[in-house]
């Protein structure tokens, strides 16, 4: 795999794992992802 495609989807995980983890619980809740899954989600970006 090409590093420099590594390095962009590593940059768009860590982006959806911060913008997720800021999130309230509520507003989670309110679009139906739970704190578990937010890891999940992230890493989806990461493939």
């Amino acid at each position: 795999m090409n590093p420099i495609r590594i390095a962009k989807n590593w940059i768009s995980y860590r982006r959806t794992m911060n913008e997720l983890g800021n999130l309230s619980s509520q507003t989670l809740n309110d679009i139906g992802i739970t704190r578990y899954e937010i890891r999940n989600i992230a890493s989806r970006s990461f493939r």
